[in-house]
Order: structure tokens, then C-alpha cells, then sequence
């Protein structure tokens, strides 16, 4: 059964644009363990994504991709020059995880504000105050109304 997902890129760090042209990504340098625990346990190939890019004005969902390579050890944790490097994460035994994306579909720009005027999206993860995870579920209910605002017929 397909779940839902919402992930959060810097547009300035890593837009859809650019996931669209390399075609896919893997998703490294979370350092947070619940969002650590969705990716490496509860993702599965094909679940579907809401690609949103935050700290923009205004943040939004930009497009949906789906999960096309399951958790796997997040390799930047075991590089001493990466910005993600975490001295106690081995390759023996990996901290950290990661999952590659792919791009589904560009939707059109459905902003922070949008959702938030919108009562159907009441009670949505991410427009609950202090919301702050990279990665969070998406109830279905949720990703149906998103699906149909984004003027995107098929996925």
C-alpha cells in the first residue's frame, strides 16, 4: 500500500528543478532521528512524495516524486568533508539513512499561505504549529486534496 510523504529542500540547496534534470537523488544529511526512522523503516519503493522547498518566500510544494530506491546507510555521515559528517556513524554501524527520489510530476506552486487558508488542510503535519521535521507523513486524505489543487490530472 502506497504511503505519503512530505520532504523539505532549501530551494536555494536543492530545487526541483534540479531533481528533474538529474533525473534522481538520494536524499542524505538528515540528522534528525524521527525523520532518520520514516526513512530508514517506513518508506517504500513508490511511495509517493511532496517535494516542498522551504526557507523561500513563500515556502510551497513544487512537485511530487516517489521513492525509487529504499533506505540505505547515508554515506556523507562517514565523510570527514562533508557538512554531514558525524563522527560516530562507521560504515559498520551506520547512524544515519537515506532514500533516492525521483521526479513524478511539476505541480503548480501551492504555498504555505494556500494550504493555511484552505479548512480541508486542517490538521495537516505541516501546518500544525512547531511542525519542523525535513520529513513527515502525509495522510492520504491530505495528499488527495493537494493531488487535486495542483492541477495535476494523473501521477
Amino acid at each position: 500500500m502506497v504511503k505519503y510523504w512530505l520532504m523539505k529542500s532549501e530551494l536555494n540547496v536543492y530545487p526541483w528543478d534540479k531533481l528533474v534534470a538529474d533525473g534522481t537523488t538520494h536524499w542524505d544529511g538528515v540528522r534528525n532521528y524521527q525523520a532518520r526512522n520514516f526513512m530508514r523503516d517506513k518508506m517504500k519503493l513508490g511511495d509517493l512524495v511532496l517535494f516542498y522547498h522551504s526557507n523561500c518566500k513563500p515556502p510551497h510544494i513544487a512537485g511530487i516524486a516517489k521513492i525509487c530506491k529504499e533506505s540505505y546507510p547515508d554515506f556523507t555521515s562517514w565523510d570527514v568533508n562533508s557538512n554531514y559528517y558525524d563522527e560516530k556513524s562507521t560504515p559498520e554501524n551506520p547512524r544515519w539513512f537515506m532514500v533516492d527520489i525521483e521526479p513524478v510530476v511539476k505541480t503548480k506552486k501551492i504555498t504555505l499561505p494556500e494550504m493555511r487558508e484552505n479548512p480541508m488542510l486542517e490538521g495537516m503535519p505541516l501546518l500544525r504549529k512547531g511542525s519542523r521535521l525535513s520529513i513527515q507523513p502525509v495522510p492520504e486524505k491530505f495528499f488527495k486534496i493537494i493531488h487535486k489543487i495542483s492541477n495535476v490530472d494523473e501521477l
